[in-house]
């Protein structure tokens, strides 16, 4: 599947480029950019995928997170998709922040009319990595993919991860919704993608329940929260109950970080990136 160049920007000694395709998954087009390290130019590199938050498109964390200074140090190339198709014209699309348009919750919707172009479950494990891989198949190493995430898109990259073992190296995870079926964004979330006739559904998009019939071994997942987080207070990321979950799972490899005073923002992000990309090396190097 071909990918328009909208921009190619020299960034970190590498080269960020601003992509858009046509999306069979959404039947829409779709934004992605791609943060491409010194090191591609001459061998294949690794990639970690980063799934943003509510409201956000990909030049959110590419303009204010600083991943690509820690990803140009160690080789490693970036994804960001955006976080819901755009221009599907759906009733009440656009109506509110957190539901609709930028607030895909990286699912697969089963309810009309959102069926019909929330696709993102497929789209960001399945349809996006084939196409990027094939376009880039010289420079991308398809065999070495970590995945990371913010908020509703710390939610995504547990969730894809759990569903997938093997898939990924590893996972982590900013200040995620960890327990979206217990939450107000979740439950809104699922209400409106997945409907609420069967609840039982909403366990297999849900981080903390997933992990209870983990097989995967260890962990290997890094998640921070900053405890100045107002979305963290409010009850809507719940932390505490996906670690309560691992421990009476009997899982190993999650290190959970309680991060004094840091709020919900990039600056939050941004002070932590580096402990994110240094994470995901350690597995995709190894």
């Amino acid at each position: 599947m071909a990918f328009e160049t909208k921009a190619t920007i020299a960034n970190f000694g590498g080269k960020l480029l601003k992509l858009q395709h046509q999306s069979t998954s959404t039947g829409t087009p779709m934004d992605v950019n791609l943060f491409l390290p010194p090191a591609a130019a001459n061998q294949k590199v690794p990639v970690l995928i980063y799934l943003s938050g509510l409201t956000c498109t990909p030049q959110n964390c590419t303009e204010k997170g600083f991943f690509q200074a820690h990803a140009a140090r160690a080789g490693i190339a970036l994804v960001w998709p955006d976080t819901s198709p755009r221009g599907a014209d759906l009733p009440g699309e656009t109506a509110s922040w957190d539901f609709g348009a930028g607030a895909g919750f990286y699912v697969d919707a089963t309810q009309a009319p959102w069926s019909a172009h929330y696709k993102m479950e497929t789209y960001v494990s399945s349809e996006l990595p084939a196409a990027l891989f094939a376009a880039y198949a010289d420079t991308l190493d398809s065999s070495r993919v970590s995945i990371t995430g913010h908020s509703m898109g710390g939610h995504g990259a547990l969730t894809l991860y759990l569903k997938n073992p093997g898939k990924y190296r590893s996972v982590s995870a900013f200040a995620p919704i960890a327990n979206p079926s217990r939450c107000p964004w979740g439950v809104k979330a699922f209400t409106g993608y997945l409907g609420d006739a069967d609840k039982e559904a909403w366990k297999r998009h849900d981080a903390t329940e997933l992990v209870k019939g983990w097989k995967g071994g260890d962990l290997k997942a890094l998640v921070d929260v900053g405890t100045g987080d107002n979305f963290y207070k409010a009850g809507q990321l719940l932390p505490e109950n996906f670690e309560k979950a691992v421990k009476e799972a009997g899982v190993t490899g999650l290190e959970l970080r309680y991060q004094p005073d840091y709020d919900h923002s990039y600056f939050f992000m941004s002070t932590f990136a580096g402990d994110h990309v240094d994470h995901a090396a350690k597995y995709l190097f190894a």
